[in-house]
């Protein structure tokens, strides 16, 4: 039996900085072909594989591959087997009715029984069909041990991970990602991890993307800078596992899950070199735009990532964060307005407070505003900020997100039936008093 790690991606210069760029890097000297994706004879013996993210004839500036350099073919597998779901569900969401009702959720608990990532996802909800390229998921995810012996793949989409407690070290077939609260990674749809925990417990949220890989957003009249920055994305340097035993390889495809039997570990990349690559970011890097004179602008100008949908201007899914800043604007109600959009809007909390939610919406819970739902602050959160003085403001140690899709999100049947469903969320707008015109009756 041999067990070996080349290159644990966990410190500095083990990481690839850039997001999109062609990268090349290898974990044993003299790995990586030269000139020549592959020769008759590769170096070190090493098998070349290509993994594609995109069509083959995809324009040169949104093709996405990788050539992996590896111990042994992927292709050597036995057949793989029906496994069952848990809590997973996929596309097409239709295990039960929906309605346009407003819905929030207290956190998950921790599971009692031993419970890594994969066993530990639960789908809140949906929209689209993976089989049709277009739509996407949103799991939560609780874990209480690591993957030991199994590895993960999904040939349904990407995942962008969320952590909310607890940091993770996410072994890729491209190398090894270290993330915790306050940071995310998005993992290439077909690509192989583990999710190993660095605490006892962990817990946080899953996009899984059906349709056109994450990007960064345009940015129009903002100019060339703001928001996220290329070089603050960082993908992983090679790392491979030289393991002789049992693991399970698990793969989604068309929303089940599938598993066989592997007498070795299949994260044996040696070197590879492309652009398709699993990557991290740092949320604390987002350069956050906003009003410096009066108005608010709208949320789009939180965009992290966008998964861009035929329909110019119109996501598949956005990925927004309400990170930490400074609110300046006179003459202004700084938190977020009641507002009704075709967008529907699924929100997580990180940390700290949402200034719009000041009351019931915790670190860990969730939200679903379906699109032209009417939404907006809490009672207290539009009392203060009428009332507030209007000064330079902090908003300090809060983390929030938000899932945007032209999609109505069709919630799972446990969702609507979960016990941590809060079934009095209308009230929290309850108490709002008719506006008095002049010369109206009080």
């Amino acid at each position: 039996m041999a067990s070996a790690i080349s290159r644990p991606a966990d410190g500095d210069g083990t990481y690839l900085s850039g997001f999109g760029n062609q990268f090349a890097t290898e974990a044993v000297p003299g790995a990586l072909p030269v000139g020549q994706n592959s020769p008759q004879r590769t170096p070190h013996g090493l098998y070349a594989e290509q993994l594609s993210g995109t069509a083959f004839t995809a324009p040169r500036a949104s093709n996405l591959r990788a050539w992996l350099y590896r111990l042994r073919p992927s292709a050597t597998h036995p057949a793989y087997a029906p496994v069952a779901p848990g809590l997973l569900r996929s596309g097409p969401f239709d295990e039960a009715p929906i309605s346009p009702n407003r819905l929030r959720w207290d956190p998950l608990p921790i599971p009692d029984r031993p419970t890594d990532f994969l066993d530990g996802m639960v789908t809140y909800g949906g929209a689209g069909d993976p089989s049709l390229g277009a739509g996407l998921a949103i799991h939560l995810y609780r874990a209480n041990r690591s993957m030991a012996d199994r590895v993960f793949f999904n040939a349904d989409g990407e995942l962008l991970i969320v952590p909310q407690a607890g940091a993770l070290s996410l072994f890729t077939e491209l190398g090894v990602l270290r993330i915790g609260p306050g940071e995310i990674a998005v993992i290439p749809r077909g690509v192989r991890f583990r999710v190993d925990l660095l605490s006892d417990t962990a817990a946080g949220y899953v996009c899984e993307n059906y349709g056109a890989a994450f990007r960064l957003p345009d940015l129009g009249p903002i100019g060339s800078n703001g928001l996220a920055n290329p070089r603050d994305f960082l993908a992983p340097a090679a790392a491979f596992e030289d393991v002789e035993r049992p693991v399970q390889l698990v793969q989604k495809f068309c929303g089940r899950l599938w598993a066989t039997e592997l007498p070795h570990s299949p994260l044996d990349v040696v070197a590879w070199h492309g652009n398709y690559t699993p990557y991290k970011y740092d949320l604390a890097r987002f350069n956050v735009m906003g009003s410096v004179s009066f108005d608010h602008p709208d949320p789009s100008i939180y965009t992290v990532l966008t998964s861009p949908s035929p329909e110019p201007g119109t996501a598949n899914c956005d990925f927004v964060i309400f990170p930490a800043r400074w609110m300046v604007a006179e003459h202004t109600f700084r938190p977020p307005w009641f507002h009704r959009n075709v967008m529907s809007e699924f929100m997580g909390l990180v940390r700290g407070a949402y200034d719009a939610k000041v009351e019931s919406f915790t670190p860990g819970g969730a939200s679903l505003h379906n699109g032209m739902s009417a939404h907006g602050p809490d009672r207290s959160a539009y009392d203060h900020a009428v009332a507030a003085a209007l000064k330079p403001e902090k908003y300090d140690d809060t983390l929030a997100f938000m899932f945007e899709s032209r999609w109505v999100i069709r919630p799972t049947a446990y969702a609507l039936g979960a016990p941590t469903l809060q079934t009095d969320y209308d009230g929290c707008w309850s108490g709002f008093q008719k506006a008095r015109l002049p010369g109206s009756e009080p």
